[in-house]
């Protein structure tokens, strides 16, 4: 033992200092990417500030010279920009709500019970996550203009009440964390399952579907292809929708689109800093880790 160590004892500040030279080459380009990540961020909030002149200077600034809330004041003036936050808000909730249920239910049904075809169930439902939204879209049109839901919040919502992803993520967490023992133990005592699942399961899945929501929010907040074949009317536009509205053929309000794009941008950090704690609770005990 003592043969191997002097080598390397001898040869562990030469190591060390390699490692520090490593480590400070790998925090500098994490640096420089952070910052590539977020120049069009700052960029996008600065523009709101600038005025039709200064937007057009080349280089653009960052720090506007000669800042301007016009752009702002403008865009809450003349379109129903908070009409649209309101409506892409309820959508986001009500499909987050959805899917967070479908999927808990899903997982711990395709997790914890055992019946003949459960594998073949799990198998099909993995299989329409690689199968392209573009795919059955047409369909799924034609399905909610027979019920006559074009131009409601109901009809955005049968696009987003189901994520196969969901129903995955909860089904291996239960699988690898909920023990059954727990469960059997649940039902020997006499707890009904709907009790078990609601009082057991689900407060111990509150990580996973935290995560699950953040995501699921974050799906229906930045959705178009969906809202826009289905709302045909400004009023009942989504805001993905409503901002395709400022670029016409040949040209793109840019001053107001990203007053538009910065003012839409404070609903989602908010839920975002709401939920960060679950998000994070979420990934770090669930497959997402690996």
């Amino acid at each position: 033992m003592s043969d191997r160590s002097l080598p390397a004892a001898e040869a562990g500040p030469s190591a060390t200092t390699g490692e520090r030279v490593l480590n400070g080459v790998i925090d500098v380009i994490l640096i420089v990417f952070c910052i590539l990540m977020l120049l069009p961020l700052v960029f996008l909030v600065s523009n709101a500030f600038k005025s039709p002149q200064e937007l057009l200077q080349w280089p653009p600034t960052i720090i506007p010279r000669q800042a301007t809330l016009e752009n702002i004041t403008s865009v809450l003036a003349e379109t129903p920009l908070l009409r649209w936050i309101g409506n892409t808000f309820l959508f986001a909730v009500l499909s987050t709500v959805a899917i967070v249920t479908t999927s808990a239910v899903s997982g711990y049904v395709l997790g914890k019970f055992r019946f003949p075809g459960v594998h073949i169930i799990f198998g099909m439902i993995l299989a329409t996550a690689i199968i392209p939204f573009e795919v059955y879209m047409i369909p799924l049109y034609l399905g909610v203009q027979q019920l006559g839901l074009l131009n409601s919040l109901w009809g955005l919502l049968i696009g987003y009440l189901v994520m196969s992803f969901g129903i995955f993520l909860i089904r291996q967490y239960v699988i690898a964390s909920i023990p059954d023992e727990l469960i059997e133990a649940a039902r020997i005592d006499g707890a009904s399952e709907g009790w078990i699942f609601l009082r057991i399961v689900v407060p111990l899945m509150r990580g996973p579907l935290g995560t699950l929501a953040v995501l699921a929010f974050f799906q229906s907040w930045t959705a178009f292809t969906w809202p826009m074949i289905i709302t045909a009317t400004k009023e009942s536009y989504t805001l993905e929708v409503g901002l395709a509205l400022f670029q016409t053929g040949f040209t793109v309000d840019l001053g107001r689109l990203s007053a538009a794009a910065a003012l839409a941008l404070l609903p989602s950090i908010l839920f975002f800093a709401f939920m960060r704690r679950n998000f994070v609770q979420g990934v770090a005990s669930s497959g997402l880790k690996e």
